[in-house]
């Protein structure tokens, strides 16, 4: 009789309590909490209680709904710090969502705009061997924009991926080449396509990094070969150099190329014997020439390889930047007849029948 009074008291108070405002969703969400707490006793056995972060969140949504007086009595398995530390995250979430700026972004300094990534991956994907330092030079001479090679690197790991096979001329390049004060004087050889040898004599302004210009010879070399050589390399010049900077090749020992340089009155220089770094600026064109151009560019025979050398010579003269002229090409007439481009209204230039690719002003 006392259990079925009691059990009339609470009918009564629930009754009353879902008539009066707010009462059904406090009366739903009590039970709900209730019931929860009831399955994370039934959880746990041997051990204490272990709140995982959804109990958390259903024990802090049912709290919300329920009267200060009503949620003592149900705070069974919760204790109060969590509820208040619920709370407190809410809290702390409705002040960062009202104080916090709409637009989202990282504070600092915001980097390179669109155009000019757009502008340095454009560069990488063209002329896939140019490093960092080498195409933020490039954009600096074209573009008038001071950039650091760290810039270019973070850039290219964001936004460039090579492509599949890349790393070579496309089969463009390679088919339109297959148709048809001081100074340093330098040989090297290279094979043409039917494995034929040619020797290609390179002279350079040492001071300038200026590619004087190229002549190439079939064959052996001898005294006479290589003073026609560097007479036609010569031939079209205003000015001759005081000293001529040559190593210690046997090909530099004969009479008539010693008696050629009496003539035009051009003093040589010798480097250090079995030392290519006392000889540096030539021996690394050299290399860059090998490396750029000739591992790449197929010829046939030496007036083809002499054409495709001018090519490069041009190229090299008035486009490509150099490192130890701050970021400037060779020739100065190109820097006075240069305009700075801009990045919204540029144009690509190739160079070399396609096989470099440099923005200019449009």
């Amino acid at each position: 009789m006392r259990d079925l009074a009691i059990l009339f008291i609470h009918l009564t108070v629930t009754i009353a309590r879902l008539l009066g405002p707010g009462g059904l969703r406090s009366v739903a969400a009590e039970s709900l909490l209730l019931k929860h707490q009831l399955l994370v006793l039934d959880r746990s056995r041997e051990r204490a209680l272990n709140l995982r972060p959804m109990d958390r969140v259903i024990a802090g949504l049912c709290a919300g709904f329920l009267r200060p007086a009503r949620l003592v009595r149900s705070t069974i398995v919760l204790k109060p710090s969590t509820i208040l530390a619920f709370h407190r995250a809410l809290v702390k979430r409705k002040y960062r969502s009202l104080f916090t700026p709409k637009r989202r972004g990282k504070p600092g300094p915001k980097g390179p705009s669109a155009e000019l990534i757009t502008a340095i991956v454009e560069m990488k994907r063209r002329n896939p061997r140019f490093g960092c330092r080498r195409i933020a030079e490039q954009i600096s001479f074209i573009f008038g924009i001071e950039i650091d090679k760290d810039v270019v690197r973070r850039v290219l790991a964001k936004h460039y991926r090579p492509e599949p096979g890349a790393g070579g001329p496309s089969w463009l390049s390679f088919l339109g080449h297959s148709k048809d004060s001081l100074w340093s004087v330098d040989l090297f050889r290279c094979e043409s396509l039917i494995l034929k040898t040619h020797w290609v004599m390179v002279v350079m302004d040492q001071y300038s990094r200026r590619i004087i210009g190229f002549a190439v010879q079939a064959g052996i070399l001898d005294g006479p070969a290589v003073c026609r050589l560097f007479n036609h390399v010569i031939s079209d010049q205003p000015s001759l150099p005081r000293y001529l900077s040559s190593d210690h090749d046997p090909l530099y020992e004969f009479q008539r190329w010693k008696a050629n340089l009496r003539i035009l009155e051009v003093r040589e220089i010798k480097t250090v014997p079995y030392v290519p770094l006392s000889h540096p600026f030539v021996e690394r064109l050299i290399g860059t020439i090998r490396r750029e151009f000739l591992d790449l560019v197929p010829f046939w025979g030496a007036h083809d390889l002499q054409r495709k050398l001018q090519e490069f010579q041009d190229f090299y003269n008035r486009d490509r930047v150099h490192r130890g002229l701050g970021g400037q090409p060779p020739e100065s007439s190109s820097l006075k007849a240069r305009n700075v481009a801009r990045l919204d209204d540029y144009r690509w230039k190739s160079s070399c029948r396609e096989l470099y690719q440099l923005p200019i002003a449009a």
